[in-house]
């Protein structure tokens, strides 16, 4: 809701100061960006992507593989369920559940560890990213540089999109280093 107040006011702003005084309206200079893709198409990115997938992948199989044991597990007590007494099905049901909650251990931690190197990515990256738009938009002269990735735009002119520009930039730093 506070994004929409905001593009309402910038919009009411820049529309009330065209009406008022049309030279100013043309001295406005707005850009837009989208961090996501900056992030997602630099080179640095692009590696982190692939590294991200990988660890995925590897940890995807171990969570398969559990999944299958689980099943196996699940259906064993099944078929045996008849012939074994109240204590032994209650002994082979708490291993399961024992079995089951590593798993979900399992995925929890693997989901946890995806997170956080993403954070840990974007904690490091996103502010080179915004100096670098800042740096832009003070040399150039821009009143505005919106980011592309926060939905909140209705539109936009692809004339100012500044995020090609911005990665390139980005991977020039990063080459640097």
């Amino acid at each position: 809701m506070k994004k929409y107040l905001f593009m309402a006011i910038v919009a009411g702003l820049v529309f009330s100061l065209s009406l008022g005084n049309p030279q100013l309206s043309r001295a406005e200079k707005i850009g837009f960006i989208n961090v996501e893709e900056v992030l997602t198409n630099s080179d640095i990115g692009k590696t982190a992507g692939e590294d991200l997938k990988k660890s995925y992948e590897k940890t995807r199989k171990t969570i398969q593989d559990q999944e299958k044991a689980l099943q196996r597990l699940k259906d064993e007590m099944e078929k045996q369920r008849p012939v074994l007494t109240e204590k032994a099905m209650k002994d082979k049901e708490q291993a399961y559940q024992k079995k089951f909650r590593d798993y979900q251990d399992l995925v929890k931690d693997a989901n946890d560890d995806i997170q956080g190197r993403r954070q840990e990515f974007l904690g490091k990256n996103v502010p080179e990213i915004m100096k670098i738009v800042g740096n832009i938009g003070e040399k150039e002269g821009y009143t505005l540089i919106m980011d592309l990735s926060n939905p909140t735009i209705a539109y936009h002119s692809k004339d100012n999109n500044l995020t090609q520009r911005v990665t390139q930039e980005f991977n020039k730093l990063k080459k640097s280093r």
